[in-house]
Protein backbone atom coordinates (compact mmCIF):
# COMPACT_ATOMS: atom_id res chain seq x y z
CA UNK A 1 0.00 0.00 0.00
CA UNK A 2 1.18 3.67 -0.68
CA UNK A 3 1.65 5.49 2.87
CA UNK A 4 3.13 8.56 1.44
CA UNK A 5 3.95 10.41 -1.82
CA UNK A 6 6.67 13.40 -2.13
CA UNK A 7 7.40 14.90 -5.86
CA UNK A 8 6.64 17.62 -8.00
CA UNK A 9 2.88 19.13 -8.37
CA UNK A 10 2.28 18.21 -12.07
CA UNK A 11 -1.61 18.83 -12.35
CA UNK A 12 -3.91 20.79 -9.90
CA UNK A 13 -7.34 20.03 -10.29
CA UNK A 14 -10.36 21.33 -7.70
CA UNK A 15 -10.70 17.93 -6.17
CA UNK A 16 -7.77 15.81 -7.52
CA UNK A 17 -3.04 16.33 -7.97
CA UNK A 18 -1.31 14.42 -10.28
CA UNK A 19 1.96 14.24 -8.49
CA UNK A 20 5.44 13.22 -10.55
CA UNK A 21 7.17 10.48 -8.30
CA UNK A 22 10.25 9.81 -10.54
CA UNK A 23 8.65 10.40 -13.68
CA UNK A 24 5.71 8.38 -12.68
CA UNK A 25 2.30 10.55 -12.08
CA UNK A 26 -0.18 9.36 -9.31
CA UNK A 27 -3.51 10.81 -9.72
CA UNK A 28 -4.66 11.82 -5.74
CA UNK A 29 -7.99 13.28 -4.54
CA UNK A 30 -7.70 15.80 -1.49
CA UNK A 31 -10.20 17.96 0.06
CA UNK A 32 -10.73 21.16 -0.98
CA UNK A 33 -9.17 22.73 1.64
CA UNK A 34 -6.11 20.67 0.92
CA UNK A 35 -6.13 22.04 -2.76
CA UNK A 36 -6.16 25.26 -1.72
CA UNK A 37 -2.85 24.50 0.69
CA UNK A 38 -0.89 22.56 -1.80
CA UNK A 39 2.20 24.36 -3.48
CA UNK A 40 1.84 25.70 -7.18
CA UNK A 41 2.33 23.70 -10.32
CA UNK A 42 6.12 22.48 -10.54
CA UNK A 43 6.78 22.76 -6.66
CA UNK A 44 7.76 19.93 -3.77
CA UNK A 45 4.72 18.49 -2.40
CA UNK A 46 4.29 15.76 0.30
CA UNK A 47 1.38 13.93 0.98
CA UNK A 48 0.06 11.52 3.51
CA UNK A 49 -1.82 8.90 1.59
CA UNK A 50 -4.72 6.74 1.90
CA UNK A 51 -4.32 3.73 -0.73
CA UNK A 52 -8.29 2.39 -1.25
CA UNK A 53 -8.92 -0.67 -2.96
CA UNK A 54 -11.86 -2.35 -4.82
CA UNK A 55 -12.75 -4.25 -7.44
CA UNK A 56 -13.14 -2.10 -10.20
CA UNK A 57 -11.05 1.28 -8.92
CA UNK A 58 -7.31 1.58 -7.26
CA UNK A 59 -7.47 5.01 -5.61
CA UNK A 60 -5.13 7.28 -3.57
CA UNK A 61 -6.64 9.72 -1.36
CA UNK A 62 -4.10 12.63 0.22
CA UNK A 63 -3.70 14.64 3.43
CA UNK A 64 -1.59 17.60 3.77
CA UNK A 65 -1.39 16.60 7.75
CA UNK A 66 -1.35 12.82 9.67
CA UNK A 67 -4.44 14.28 11.25
CA UNK A 68 -6.60 14.90 8.32
CA UNK A 69 -5.92 11.36 7.27
CA UNK A 70 -6.46 9.64 10.80
CA UNK A 71 -10.27 11.85 10.67
CA UNK A 72 -10.56 10.86 7.41
CA UNK A 73 -9.87 6.72 8.70
CA UNK A 74 -12.10 6.93 11.19
CA UNK A 75 -15.12 8.79 9.23
CA UNK A 76 -15.06 5.73 6.84
CA UNK A 77 -15.99 3.75 10.15
CA UNK A 78 -19.49 4.75 10.56
CA UNK A 79 -21.94 3.06 8.24
CA UNK A 80 -22.97 5.09 4.40
CA UNK A 81 -19.66 6.91 5.03
CA UNK A 82 -17.75 6.21 2.32
CA UNK A 83 -14.27 7.62 1.11
CA UNK A 84 -16.27 10.34 -1.29
CA UNK A 85 -18.46 11.59 1.37
CA UNK A 86 -15.32 11.38 4.03
CA UNK A 87 -13.38 13.50 1.99
CA UNK A 88 -16.65 15.58 1.28
CA UNK A 89 -17.16 16.16 4.84
CA UNK A 90 -13.49 17.58 5.27
CA UNK A 91 -13.76 19.76 2.49
CA UNK A 92 -16.27 21.52 4.95
CA UNK A 93 -14.54 21.74 7.95
CA UNK A 94 -11.33 21.75 9.24
CA UNK A 95 -10.16 18.61 11.52
CA UNK A 96 -10.08 20.32 15.00
CA UNK A 97 -13.60 22.27 14.33
CA UNK A 98 -14.90 18.74 13.29
CA UNK A 99 -13.13 16.96 15.97
CA UNK A 100 -15.00 19.50 18.64
CA UNK A 101 -18.20 19.40 17.19
CA UNK A 102 -18.59 16.03 17.25
CA UNK A 103 -17.55 15.63 21.22
CA UNK A 104 -19.48 18.58 21.98
CA UNK A 105 -22.70 16.98 19.66
CA UNK A 106 -22.98 19.72 18.34
CA UNK A 107 -25.44 18.46 15.42
CA UNK A 108 -26.84 21.48 13.74
CA UNK A 109 -22.89 22.33 12.66
CA UNK A 110 -22.64 18.97 12.12
CA UNK A 111 -25.66 19.18 9.48
CA UNK A 112 -23.82 21.73 7.17
CA UNK A 113 -21.22 19.66 6.44
CA UNK A 114 -21.93 18.29 2.33
CA UNK A 115 -23.73 15.82 2.57
CA UNK A 116 -24.86 15.25 6.30
CA UNK A 117 -28.03 15.22 7.38
CA UNK A 118 -29.58 14.88 10.28
CA UNK A 119 -29.38 11.52 10.91
CA UNK A 120 -25.61 10.64 10.01
CA UNK A 121 -24.89 13.85 12.25
CA UNK A 122 -26.52 12.04 15.09
CA UNK A 123 -24.84 8.90 14.20
CA UNK A 124 -21.67 11.05 14.08
CA UNK A 125 -22.37 12.00 17.58
CA UNK A 126 -23.01 8.69 19.19
CA UNK A 127 -20.25 6.79 17.11
CA UNK A 128 -17.33 8.84 17.52
CA UNK A 129 -17.60 10.66 20.23
CA UNK A 130 -15.37 8.62 22.05
CA UNK A 131 -12.70 8.65 18.67
CA UNK A 132 -12.12 12.23 17.76
CA UNK A 133 -11.60 14.11 21.23
CA UNK A 134 -7.91 14.39 20.57
CA UNK A 135 -8.26 15.76 17.28
CA UNK A 136 -10.43 18.65 18.42
CA UNK A 137 -9.32 22.04 19.22
CA UNK A 138 -11.51 23.31 22.33
CA UNK A 139 -11.19 23.06 25.63
CA UNK A 140 -13.86 22.57 26.95
CA UNK A 141 -15.16 18.82 27.92
CA UNK A 142 -12.00 17.71 27.89
CA UNK A 143 -11.25 18.27 24.49
CA UNK A 144 -7.58 18.51 23.35
CA UNK A 145 -5.88 20.93 21.40
CA UNK A 146 -4.96 19.74 17.85
CA UNK A 147 -1.64 18.93 17.35
CA UNK A 148 -1.35 20.16 13.26
CA UNK A 149 0.78 23.02 13.18
CA UNK A 150 -1.27 26.23 11.55
CA UNK A 151 0.27 29.77 10.66
CA UNK A 152 -2.46 31.43 12.31
CA UNK A 153 -1.70 29.65 15.45
CA UNK A 154 0.43 32.39 15.97
CA UNK A 155 2.97 34.95 14.72
CA UNK A 156 6.16 32.74 16.01
CA UNK A 157 5.36 29.82 13.78
CA UNK A 158 4.41 31.88 11.15
CA UNK A 159 7.43 33.54 10.71
CA UNK A 160 9.20 30.22 11.51
CA UNK A 161 7.11 29.07 8.20
CA UNK A 162 8.50 31.83 6.33
CA UNK A 163 12.21 30.83 7.70
CA UNK A 164 12.10 27.51 6.85
CA UNK A 165 10.26 28.22 3.16
CA UNK A 166 13.00 30.89 2.38
CA UNK A 167 15.49 28.24 3.32
CA UNK A 168 13.63 25.88 0.34
CA UNK A 169 11.89 23.53 2.05
CA UNK A 170 8.40 23.25 0.68
CA UNK A 171 5.75 24.62 2.94
CA UNK A 172 4.32 21.25 3.68
CA UNK A 173 7.43 19.87 4.64
CA UNK A 174 7.88 22.68 6.90
CA UNK A 175 4.58 22.35 8.74
CA UNK A 176 4.85 18.70 8.96
CA UNK A 177 8.74 19.37 10.51
CA UNK A 178 6.88 21.51 12.92
CA UNK A 179 3.57 19.76 13.72
CA UNK A 180 6.60 16.68 14.61
CA UNK A 181 7.85 19.01 17.02
CA UNK A 182 5.02 19.41 19.01
CA UNK A 183 4.41 15.96 19.07
CA UNK A 184 7.50 15.44 20.73
CA UNK A 185 8.27 18.40 22.79
CA UNK A 186 4.15 19.00 23.84
CA UNK A 187 1.49 21.86 23.21
CA UNK A 188 2.93 23.53 26.37
CA UNK A 189 6.38 23.83 25.72
CA UNK A 190 5.96 24.08 22.10
CA UNK A 191 4.23 27.12 22.72
CA UNK A 192 7.33 28.80 24.80
CA UNK A 193 9.78 28.15 22.36
CA UNK A 194 11.47 31.41 21.07
CA UNK A 195 11.61 32.41 17.18
CA UNK A 196 15.40 31.08 17.45
CA UNK A 197 14.53 27.67 19.60
CA UNK A 198 11.48 26.96 16.88
CA UNK A 199 13.75 27.36 14.25
CA UNK A 200 16.72 24.97 15.37
CA UNK A 201 13.91 22.33 16.40
CA UNK A 202 12.30 22.88 12.90
CA UNK A 203 15.32 21.59 10.95
CA UNK A 204 16.44 19.00 13.22
CA UNK A 205 13.33 17.42 12.62
CA UNK A 206 13.65 18.22 8.68
CA UNK A 207 17.10 16.67 8.78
Amino acid sequence: MIATLSGKVLIKGTDRVVVDVGGVGYEVFLSSDGISRLPDKNEDAFLHIHTYVREDAFLLYGFLEEEEKEMFLILKTVSGIGPKLALAILSGIRVGELGTAIVTQDVKRLMGLPGVGKRTAERLCVELKEKVGHLGTGEDKGVRPAMGVNAAAGSIVSDVLSVLTNLGYPDPLARQALTAVKRRIGDERFAELTLEEMIKEGLRALA
